[in-house]
């Protein structure tokens, strides 16, 4: 049994869930899975996995540093295993350029080139912010394109779970035809 090690790193939650969902639908698939959120827990031992998932968050036009830190600590381990990384961005709804951008300066930042990237939309978490944060995301919400929320006593989520189940089958069906 392959095992993988999906590490991210999150600001309000939705990586997170995302790499749950991730591990879970490699789960499905017969695979060994650890999540690790690479803010509060060591760095494993990359030579334990077969496979590396590393996901992370956009905010204020940049990954999260932390997940920035990770990557070029781990960086000759990642290249060496089948690998994948995904970011999380609001840009990912409504402007796929800039999120490109994201991972592209992500890239030159860690000197990381991951052999699947995703894009996937993130949310809007109202509930769990203090007053000045709800006040600051509604006010980038509402100059945003498109139709993102703003009503600030609910919490909006706009990852689409689909995208994030092909991109982990697509990485299983990867892992498994890999020489072992």
């Amino acid at each position: 049994m392959s095992k993988v090690l999906v590490a991210y790193s999150t600001h309000e939650g939705q990586t997170a869930k995302i790499a749950d969902f991730i591990a879970s639908v490699l789960r499905t698939h017969g695979l060994d899975v650890d999540t690790r959120d690479v803010k509060e827990s060591a760095d494993p031992a990359l030579i334990d996995y077969d496979g590396v998932i590393v996901g992370g968050s956009v905010h204020m036009g940049k990954h999260d540093k932390h997940v920035v830190d990770y990557v070029r600590g781990n960086r000759h381990g990642l290249t060496g295993l089948p690998s994948a990384f995904f970011s999380v961005s609001m840009s990912a709804i409504h402007d796929a350029e800039d999120a490109e951008k994201y991972v592209q300066e992500f890239e030159e930042q860690t000197g990381w080139l991951p052999g699947k990237i995703a894009l996937f939309g993130g949310g809007l978490p109202y509930t769990h912010l203090n007053f000045i944060m709800r006040r600051i995301i509604r006010k980038i919400a509402e100059d945003k394109p498109g139709n993102l929320g703003t009503d600030t006593s609910r919490d909006y989520v706009y990852t689409e779970w689909d995208g994030v189940r092909r991109f982990a089958e697509d990485f299983a069906a990867e892992l498994e035809a890999a020489p072992q």
